[in-house]
């Protein structure tokens, strides 16, 4: 085994690597999450009171 079948199998796992994060970013599961966080620029700040500010 030399440096070029080391570079080959590096090459093909961050490879499967890459596929597998697509996979995951791209699923149906994720959709609700990713539209929260899209949402989270259009929301209000919340503004506090300086009672609140004391208790956190």
């Amino acid at each position: 085994m030399d440096m070029n079948d080391l570079r080959g199998i590096l090459t093909a796992v961050i490879f499967f690597a890459f596929i597998g994060i697509c996979i995951w970013a791209w699923s149906s599961r994720r959709k609700k999450d990713f539209e929260a966080t899209a949402a989270l620029p259009l929301e209000e700040d919340k503004v506090l009171t300086t009672n609140e500010r004391e208790n956190n």
